[in-house]
């Protein structure tokens, strides 16, 4: 990924989206030529120079302290997520950040316990929400990712070029514009990682919303929520999620979708299941 004035970038779209009073800073009369913070705000509530802060913003400040990160998140009231991003973005690629050249491979273990899932929706999300692995009511759901030439089965992917997603999700935009937000989180973890690179490419020219989004910097780390889907088959499915890093690695994710007893959805999901499942003996 291209790194040059990454930070900077990072800094400013964080800057512009706080008010004073957001900040606890008592507003004056200057005209505000652009929406947020000014610099020398942001450099007060973060104990720097006006002249520093300017630098850092310009990717001038060369090595930044770790006390002076401290300072930043808590003057841009970033969240943990934002945090760890701005330290991913303030540290040189170094060989042991760059994206490991080996295919992520899901350990067999892990595979029954998807097959031991069989009642739910659950799959493993890789890097660059490439999809590892998936039970059969997850490609019921979704998409059968394991059907698709090997490149192809991401997450983000599946969302931002496939019609059949603006379809499926019942808020589709809400969920590919987290989809990009992780991926922006990723790139500031790997940010050499060719795929990626390539995959931003591809959804640029492919996705008309992609790149306004991109360039919004917002960062996501998965972890748990709602989803509504609109299943060609069943109707309205509506799930409760779970993220779960993968114990032993850091770059899979097992995620698992689950619905309310008794519900319309489960009776749904039931039907679904019913109506894919192979044949006995198949």
């Amino acid at each position: 990924m291209v790194r040059s004035g990454e930070f900077g970038a990072f800094l400013r779209s964080r800057r512009s989206r706080l008010r004073p009073d957001d900040a606890g800073l008592d507003p004056d009369a200057r005209t505000r030529r652009v929406p947020g913070l000014r610099r020398d705000e942001v450099a007060l509530l973060a104990g720097v120079s006006s002249e520093y802060y300017t630098r850092l913003e310009q990717g001038r400040g060369g090595n930044v302290s770790a006390e002076v990160l401290d300072a930043l998140a808590r003057a841009l009231r970033l969240d943990d997520t934002e945090r760890e991003h701005l330290v991913d973005l303030s540290a040189r690629p170094t060989p042991s950040r760059r994206t490991p050249a080996r295919v992520q491979r899901v350990r067999p273990g892990l595979r029954l316990l998807l097959r031991t899932l069989d009642h739910v929706p659950a799959f493993v999300v890789g890097r660059r929400t490439d999809v590892l692995a998936s039970n059969r009511l997850a490609r019921a759901v979704l998409t059968d990712f394991e059907a698709m030439p090997a490149v192809h089965r991401n997450l983000a992917r599946f969302m931002l070029l496939d019609p059949a997603a603006r379809e499926l999700y019942a808020d589709w935009e809400t969920n590919a514009r987290d989809a990009v937000a992780i991926l922006r989180l990723e790139a500031g973890r790997h940010p050499t990682d060719r795929q990626l690179s390539d995959l931003v490419g591809e959804f640029t020219v492919g996705c008309p919303e992609f790149a306004g989004w991109w360039d919004d910097r917002r960062v996501r780390r998965n972890t748990h929520g709602t989803k509504v889907h609109r299943h060609p088959l069943v109707g309205e499915l509506v799930f409760s999620y779970e993220a779960l890093p993968v114990p032993g690695d850091p770059d899979q994710t097992l995620c698992v979708y689950s619905v309310e007893p008794g519900s319309a959805s489960e009776q749904a999901l039931r039907l679904l299941d019913s109506w894919t499942a192979p044949p006995p003996g198949g």
